[in-house]
């Protein structure tokens, strides 16, 4: 019985332990990311707005293609009265009672290389006259065409140039999103461990000053210490306490502000701070050169400069000349039967130019023309600065990056330090060796160090992120970075 009750308090305990580990959890910072990247509100808007441009890319793709069409009226019934011009010259109101319906199938492909299009149909049309009792049939078996325009603007070809670019521009945003998600996930994340330090700080600092009051008390007691040295201590104390609710209060705001970005559910989180040092080496050559290769901005470049040159080629093919060619071969017929319309139709011709010719516009062809020019000198000047500002900021980036983990090390060793110190002045303080204002100083030293360490974590672990952001490349792993 003895055996059974004891089984039964140790599974109740190890069941009691699981549940309040559960509502815990320790995340490092690649895990804090990760989360993120998979259940942040941007991550879904960046795989929204992925998907969204990709149905534009199969849209403009699909206007290269064949396009069949099938048109009808059916049924085209119609009962009103309609004009009758006499033959005396008057006019009369007759009664008209109807159904005109017809069905037509078409295609068309573009030509790209031309700007033209050929085409080809087949229609029939029924006439149904109810007054009279009358059926007839008129149908276009088939008939084949090509409309060119001439002088002017070819869309097709110049889309082709800069829809491809679009599309690429806009995949690597999206991996750049994904990359800024990371950015963002970190500060949170430093924004929560710095709180958490700041607490674990806190609550340090007033067991310690707790207990060194209680030994001052002795020594005051002795008369080996003034009344003044217990009410520094006093106050020292009440203000590690209001640190502690301060502290406190941090925390709960950054654990709400992470939760809140990383889609975390109601659950305590305690951070297991990045390793003191980062092994990945960034040279800026290496950096700059994967950047031009990846980056959204670098595609956005020739877009641009593409665009301007789309603009000027616009303005020049709809301000002179415009014609239009078009040409047609076919067979039509009509009959009082289905079956008449196919047999032995007759041909069916055109040929036609389209013509539009200004003659007198007060200088607005000019005008349009030298305006597209001059942005497209605008767009080369603005894409020269920004090739400048972006390989400069690649530059900074790398240059801040090596400087920051060497400043990483420091504050590492600094806070070793700072924490020998301290235990080496509390020790001293209290065999009656140091002063209380010493004492409060290696405080104050222990406490800014840890805080320099976690600033020279996050600021280092920041930079490498951007970096990442920058180039789109992974140097850890020596290769892209991409994204399903």
């Amino acid at each position: 019985m003895r055996l059974l009750i004891f089984i039964f308090i140790v599974l109740f305990s190890v069941q009691a332990i699981g549940r309040q580990s559960g509502d815990t959890l320790r995340l490092t910072l690649q895990e804090v990311i990760k989360m993120a990247k998979e259940k942040s509100i941007p991550a879904r808007q960046a795989s929204t707005t992925k998907e969204t441009k990709f149905w534009e890319w199969r849209t403009f793709r699909s206007n290269y293609q064949p396009q069949l069409t099938l048109t009808g009226i059916l049924p085209g019934y119609s009962k009103t009265f309609a004009e009758v011009l006499q033959p005396n010259g008057t006019v009369d109101f007759q009664p008209v009672r109807n159904n005109n319906s017809l069905v037509n199938l078409s295609f068309s492909q573009s030509i790209t290389a031309t700007g033209g299009s050929v085409f080809g149909t087949t229609e029939i049309q029924r006439f149904d006259d109810f007054d009279r009792n009358n059926v007839l049939y008129n149908g276009v078996p088939y008939a084949l065409g090509y409309s060119q325009p001439l002088f002017g603007f070819n869309k097709l070809k110049w889309d082709q140039k800069v829809e491809p670019l679009r599309f690429r521009e806009s995949k690597q945003e999206y991996f750049e999103t994904m990359e800024q998600i990371a950015i963002n996930a970190s500060s949170y994340f430093f924004d929560l461990l710095l709180a958490q330090v700041n607490l674990n700080i806190a609550e340090t600092n007033y067991s310690n000053t707790e207990n060194i009051l209680k030994v001052a008390n002795l020594k005051f007691q002795l008369g080996k210490i003034t009344r003044n040295e217990i009410l520094q201590l006093k106050l020292e104390k009440l203000k590690s306490q209001k640190a502690v609710g301060i502290a406190k209060r941090d925390v709960e705001v950054a654990t709400l502000n992470l939760r809140s970005y990383t889609g975390l559910g109601d659950t305590g989180i305690i951070l297991d701070p990045p390793k003191g040092t980062i092994d990945t080496k960034i040279d800026a050559e290496k950096a700059l050169l994967e950047a031009y290769a990846n980056r959204s901005d670098a595609i956005g470049f020739a877009r641009r400069i593409a665009e301007a040159k789309r603009d000027v080629a616009k303005a020049k093919g709809e301000t002179g000349i415009n014609a239009t060619l078009t040409a047609r071969l076919g067979f039509s017929k009509s009959s009082p039967t289905f079956a008449g319309v196919y047999r032995s139709p007759q041909n069916q011709q055109l040929l036609q130019v389209e013509l539009s010719i200004p003659i007198l516009d007060w200088g607005r062809s000019l005008s349009k023309s030298r305006t597209a020019k001059a942005n497209l000198q605008l767009s080369e000047y603005s894409v020269e600065q920004d090739k400048q500002s972006f390989s400069q900021e690649i530059s900074t980036e790398v240059a801040l990056f090596n400087m920051m983990k060497d400043q990483l090390v420091l504050s590492a060793e600094a806070d070793s330090i700072a924490s020998d110190k301290f235990l080496i002045a509390k020790e001293r303080y209290l065999l009656g060796n140091l002063s209380i204002t010493d004492l409060s100083i290696a405080f104050q030293e222990k406490d800014q160090a840890k805080r320099d360490y976690i600033s020279a974590l996050r600021d280092s672990w920041g930079a490498f992120f951007k970096l990442r952001y920058l180039s789109l490349y992974d140097f850890d792993k020596q290769q892209k970075i991409t994204y399903e």
